[in-house]
């Protein structure tokens, strides 16, 4: 089993009830698109968070800060089968354009501000992947560079920098989570033979933001 501090990632097999994982099914029967951003939806996520908040609060060490910054729906399919290559997550959603020491460069996304933080606060984020199908080797699922969460990667040298570490392959059942440290190596390949593989993937902050920024959730 993946070790929290070492490897930054950990399993958690049958983490959400059989009851609020088919509601959510529901709410996400139809068409996604490859990677959806909930914004306006956030109101979606009431059947995963009771669930998912304690293990966020846990694996961050911090049972009063820790809240849902960000959330994405993934809807691989047969006919969106695509691949993603060794990359660490460098941006947080945020309210407000704020010039602020340190955060930046600027982007948006989906219609919502993202801005590439210190270190620091990364570090102090961990994000969930619950997901809604299963997902065996054949049908993508994400592979993280196990221990390689613990310092900001170039973008350029992701892969490079991937080949260092131990491999996990998150296969999963549907109602499994995995939990990986928020700036770990992960990638995606397309998936060999092709079902529908939803994940609702939720970022989890345990600090707030300096000078005047917010998150957007």
């Amino acid at each position: 089993m993946a070790d929290w501090q070492q490897d930054g990632c950990r399993y958690l097999p049958h983490a959400v009830p059989a009851p609020q994982l088919l509601r959510l099914r529901a709410l996400f029967e139809g068409e996604s698109g490859a990677g959806r951003r909930l914004t306006s939806e956030v109101w979606l996520l009431a059947d995963a968070l009771p669930w998912l908040l304690p293990i966020a609060s846990e694996l961050t060490a911090s049972h009063s800060e820790t809240r849902a910054v960000r959330a994405t729906l993934f809807d691989k399919t047969a006919s969106r089968n695509w691949s993603v290559p060794w990359h660490q997550d460098r941006t947080i959603a945020v309210a407000a354009y704020l010039d602020t020491p340190g955060f930046g460069p600027w982007s948006r996304k989906a219609g919502v501000l993202h801005v590439e933080p210190p270190f620091a606060i990364l570090s102090a984020m961990v994000t969930l992947r619950l997901h809604l199908d299963d997902c065996p080797l054949t049908n993508a699922p994400l592979a993280v560079a196990a221990g390689s969460h613990k310092a900001r990667v170039c973008a350029e040298a992701a892969a490079e920098q991937a080949e260092l570490h131990p491999k996990i392959s998150c296969t999963a059942t549907a109602g499994d989570v995995w939990a990986y440290a928020t700036p770990i190596l992960h990638c995606s390949e397309t998936a060999a033979m092709p079902t529908r593989r939803r994940v609702l993937q939720i970022d989890f902050a345990a600090v707030g933001l300096p000078g005047g920024l917010a998150w957007a959730a």
